[in-house]
């Protein structure tokens, strides 16, 4: 069983198994948790989030770019698509991979082809689907301290990495008692 990144119907959709999708999410939520800023961001973080395997189930995560709400303009839709395509960027600069756990050998061919998927796909004029897209106030704000990421609150307590235990932190090492902290989304744009 796997799990599927759906291409927003240009072709090219990211099928992974169990232990790619995980992978693939990792490195995904080192570079989000690096980059969020604006309030749809944080939508897209919580996004991620509800793809973590260890609290949803094996074999039921995954996405499709047609589910986004991109934003209700074409200026809002591209700030928003160049905010994934710099997520994806980070990732592929192997960022903050010296955390984690295990060497990921595969994964940057996972991120270079959903990239080029990402890239080929124009955002729909629709609004999202929001049984997928969090809505605005479901953002995460939260960062969990002991992993310098976002938190998964409000939906679990912990972070991907808190619920998977795939991450060495500087707080594993001196013993130190995690704890979240909240971060504001900046209000430069609106909650899309």
């Amino acid at each position: 069983m796997g799990n599927v990144f759906g291409s927003g119907g240009t072709g090219d959709d990211l099928y992974l198994s169990n232990g790619g999708t995980a992978v693939f999410l990792d490195v995904l939520w080192l570079a989000v948790s690096d980059l969020a800023r604006r309030p749809w961001d944080f939508r897209f973080a919580a996004l991620l989030a509800l793809q973590d395997q260890t609290v949803m189930g094996r074999g039921v995560v995954g996405f499709d770019l047609d589910d986004l709400d991109w934003g209700a303009t074409p200026a809002e839709q591209a700030r928003n698509k160049d905010f994934v395509l710099r997520v994806i960027d980070l990732a592929l600069e192997r960022h903050r991979w010296d955390e984690l756990n295990y060497e990921p050998p595969y994964v940057s061919g996972y991120l270079q082809r959903y990239r080029a998927a990402v890239d080929a796909f124009t955002p729909p004029p629709h609004p999202a689907d929001e049984e997928v897209f969090p809505a605005p106030d479901e953002a995460l704000t939260a960062s969990c301290v002991r992993h310098r990421v976002l938190d998964a609150l409000p939906y679990w307590e912990g972070c991907v990495f808190c619920t998977g235990d795939t991450m060495r932190s500087p707080a594993d090492q001196t013993g130190k008692e995690p704890t979240a902290t909240t971060r504001q989304p900046c209000d430069d744009s609106p909650a899309r």
